[in-house]
């Protein structure tokens, strides 16, 4: 017994259907919306309980984050004030002695040279502050 899927042509060769045969995509759709008709009312039914009302507050204050800069001539900025290199190595020196340390955020003109960026990492590694991080725009996306 045979069967015949599409018609033939004049030269006797079958001809290409080119129709989506969509019964096999509607029984996997019926079959995943019974699996959830089952399982939804599993989810939802829940034991009716009056869960008490509270905050919670952290239990450690999180240190301020010291935030360094260096413009394109080389100063150092502590914050928004200029410093110089004895004054910023006495402050991180305080700031390290604080439990948990604070981070601390070095921003860099793109034109300034690295030494003063490179003292600042070297101040920063002799004071023993060891979260030290630099920030950075992301690229331009065209």
């Amino acid at each position: 017994m045979a069967f015949m899927t599409g018609s033939r042509s004049e030269d006797g060769e079958d001809a290409v259907l080119a129709t989506i045969n969509t019964t096999p995509l509607v029984d996997v759709m019926l079959v995943l919306l019974i699996i959830f008709l089952i399982t939804i009312p599993v989810v939802t039914h829940t034991i009716p309980l009056q869960l008490p009302k509270e905050t919670s507050q952290p239990n450690q204050p999180q240190p301020q984050t010291i935030h360094l800069s260096v413009d394109r001539a080389g100063v150092l900025y502590w914050e928004q004030m200029p410093v110089d290199l004895s004054t910023l190595q006495q402050r991180l020196i305080e700031r390290a002695k604080i439990s948990p340390q604070p981070a601390v955020h070095i921003r860099g003109d793109q034109r300034a040279q690295y030494e003063p960026i490179g003292r600042i990492i070297l101040a920063c590694q002799r004071a023993g502050l060891t979260r030290v991080g630099f920030i950075t725009e992301p690229p331009v996306q065209h």
